[in-house]
C-alpha cells in the first residue's frame, strides 16, 4: 500500500517519493530496476559504460527486469566536457528504447530539456541553489531537485543544506519539488514532506544493497561507518567533491592545502576510472574518490533495494504516527 500521494509519485507513477540518483558507475540495470520494481523511480547513467550499444544493452535489460515499468536515464553535462559530445546520442538511444523520464545536471540544461521534450519525456533537473532552480523551472523543467551540501558526489559550492534550501524553496518554485543530501531514514522522508517538498532523493543510503554490483569488501566497509565518514575535496577548483574519508581523499586535500589547482596536477587521484577499478571492483576501499554522503550511518546491514525501501516507509509511517500523538485538541 502507497503511504503518500505527492505531485512527484503522480509525475513519475512511482508507488513512493523516492528518487535514487544516477550513481556514477553504479546505476546499471540490475540497480534502477530494483528502485523502481520497490515503487521508486531509479535513473541509469550511460557515462557509466564504454560504448554506446553497452548501454543500449543495459535499457534493454532493465526494462526486461523492471517487467516493462517506467524507468529513467540520468543525463550530466561535465563542467570538464568529459564525453558531453555522446549526452545527445544517449538522449536518443533511451528515447528509441521507451524510456520517458530522465534526471538533468547541466549549467545549461535548455537544450536537454528541448530533446526530451520534443521525445515526449518529463525531466527531474537537479540544482545546487535556488536560483538554478528557478532557472530551469523558467527553462520548462517538469520538476526539480535541489541538492544540499550533505550530498555524496559533486553538490555545488553551496554550502546549505537540503533542509534549509527546501524551506526557502517551497515558496519560490511552482513545480514539483524534491529535495536530497544527507537523507537516509524514513523520518527524513517525512520531514521532507511536512516542509512541502514533493519528494526525496536518496543514493548513499542503497549503497550497501544486494543490486548493487560493488566488491563485497566496500560494502562491508560502508557497513562500519557512520555519519563522520564523509569528508569533502576539490573546493579550491570550484568542484566540491564529498566522498569516503579515505587515504586518497587525505591525499587530495593535502595536495590542495600545498597549493595544487588544476585537475592535471591530482592526476588518476581524482580520476573516475581509478575509483571503479581499484575500489569498485577491486575492493581497495583506500583508493578512489569514493562518492559517499553521511546518510551512510543509516546502512547497518546487507538487504535488498526492496527491503531496504520497506524499512524506510515503515519507519515513515511511524513518524507519521508520532506527529499525530502531539496534536491538540482543537
Amino acid at each position: 500500500m502507497s503511504l503518500f500521494k505527492t505531485r512527484i509519485t503522480e509525475l513519475f507513477g512511482i508507488k513512493h517519493p523516492i528518487l535514487a540518483g544516477g550513481l556514477m558507475w553504479l546505476s546499471d540495470a540490475r540497480y534502477v530496476a530494483g528502485i523502481v520494481n520497490a515503487g521508486g523511480m531509479g535513473f541509469i547513467t550511460p557515462r557509466s559504460f564504454d560504448t554506446p550499444a553497452a548501454f543500449r544493452d543495459q535499457l534493454r535489460l532493465c526494462r526486461e527486469q523492471a517487467h516493462g515499468k517506467p524507468f529513467g536515464v540520468n543525463l550530466t553535462l561535465s563542467s570538464r566536457n568529459a564525453h558531453n559530445e555522446l549526452v545527445p546520442r544517449h538522449i536518443e538511444m533511451a528515447l528509441e528504447e521507451g524510456v520517458r523520464h530522465f534526471e538533468t545536471v547541466a549549467a545549461n540544461p535548455e537544450p536537454l530539456f528541448k530533446a526530451i521534450h520534443d521525445g515526449g519525456g518529463i525531466v527531474v533537473h537537479k540544482a545546487s541553489r535556488i536560483r538554478y532552480a528557478q532557472k530551469a523551472e523558467a527553462l520548462g523543467a517538469d520538476a526539480v531537485c535541489l541538492v544540499g551540501m550533505e550530498a555524496g558526489g559533486h553538490p555545488g559550492m553551496n554550502e546549505l543544506p537540503a533542509f534549509v534550501m527546501g524551506a526557502y524553496a517551497v515558496d519560490r518554485l511552482k513545480v514539483p519539488l524534491v529535495i536530497g543530501g544527507g537523507i537516509g531514514s524514513g523520518r527524513q522522508i517525512v520531514s521532507a514532506l511536512a516542509l512541502g517538498a514533493d519528494g526525496v532523493l536518496m543514493g548513499t543510503r542503497f549503497l550497501t544493497c544486494h543490486e548493487v554490483w560493488a566488491h563485497e569488501n566496500y560494502k562491508n566497509h560502508l557497513l562500519a561507518c557512520n555519519e563522520d565518514d564523509s569528508t569533502t575535496a576539490m573546493r579550491t577548483l570550484k568542484d566540491t567533491w564529498r566522498v569516503l574519508a579515505n587515504d586518497n581523499a587525505r591525499i587530495v586535500q593535502q595536495m590542495e592545502a600545498d597549493g595544487a589547482r588544476s585537475y592535471p596536477e591530482f592526476g588518476k587521484r581524482i580520476k573516475g576510472t581509478t575509483t571503479r577499478d581499484l575500489c569498485y571492483r577491486g575492493g581497495d576501499v583506500q583508493q578512489g574518490m569514493v562518492s559517499m554522503g553521511p546518510s551512510i550511518g543509516f546502512a547497518t546491514k546487507r538487504e535488498s533495494i526492496a527491503e531496504t525501501i520497506d524499512a524506510l516507509m515503515a519507519d515513515a509511517a511511524t513518524s507519521l504516527n508520532r506527529l499525530k500523538t502531539l496534536e491538540t485538541p482543537s
